[in-house]
């Protein structure tokens, strides 16, 4: 038997293109802001590293919060990260980012646009069918309304996915670089970061997010997670 998602958290026309679009490269997103003839192209898929996931249990959230610096400095406790309800099998997977290109001139200087349209936690290679939102563990999706997308915020437009049995270990690095300390982590290709626990063998990688990010779910024909992608929290995204 097929998977059958649930209609409330099924991905819309426009969100299902994008995430299908922005990790085929060549695709065209679409244009430049105030440019219509230059194209905004998907121009590759980066393997950014691999992350070990122990517990099945996964954390997609910002490794910190600015509205509970207080709270880091005193020890005090914190609100739980967001744990995504869906389980996947413990073991080590690839994060990749899908990079797109939009040159353009900003005072009489060339730039780029060079931009991450998404990045994706690889579970297996299988097709994906379908898209569907990744709720959170505290998430209900009775008290979803149209037009709805569970996501997490970040102030400093940082993301990561994260072993949520080892959440404490992994992310105390960034909770105490905000009281001045030096922060000690394996520093990754563009700007992004690792935190080892190798006392329960697990990972925290650090990924670009604008705003935060929704993350959605692509399901294989047995309705098992084969990716997780995560997109811009910006509002009015296309995804």
């Amino acid at each position: 038997m097929e998977w059958v998602g649930d209609a409330r958290l099924a991905a819309g026309r426009e969100a299902t293109w994008y995430l299908e679009a922005a990790f085929t490269p060549g695709a065209h997103l679409g244009t430049v802001y105030d440019d219509p003839t230059t194209p905004v192209v998907v121009t590759g898929i980066e393997e950014l590293t691999t992350i070990r996931v122990p517990s099945g249990r996964l954390v997609v959230d910002a490794p910190w919060h600015d509205d509970q610096v207080w709270e880091y400095r005193r020890g005090l406790p914190t609100r739980p990260p967001r744990e995504l309800a869906v389980r996947i099998p413990p073991g080590v997977y690839r994060v990749e980012i899908a990079w797109t290109a939009g040159p353009y001139e900003f005072m009489g200087e060339h730039v780029d646009g060079v931009e991450c349209a998404a990045t994706r936690l690889c579970i297996s290679d299988d097709p994906v069918v379908g898209w569907e939102m990744g709720l959170s563990v505290e998430d209900d999706i009775a008290r979803l309304q149209p037009g709805d997308e569970p996501r997490f915020f970040s102030d400093a437009n940082v993301g990561c996915f994260a072993d949520a049995g080892a959440w404490t270990t992994l992310s105390a690095p960034f909770r105490t670089f905000l009281d001045g300390v030096p922060r000690e982590t394996e520093q990754l290709a563009d700007g992004c970061e690792r935190v080892r626990d190798e006392s329960q063998q697990a990972d925290l990688v650090t990924f670009g997010a604008e705003s935060g990010g929704v993350v959605w779910l692509g399901r294989t024909t047995t309705g098992d997670v084969a990716a997780i992608v995560v997109t811009s929290g910006m509002p009015g995204a296309k995804a």
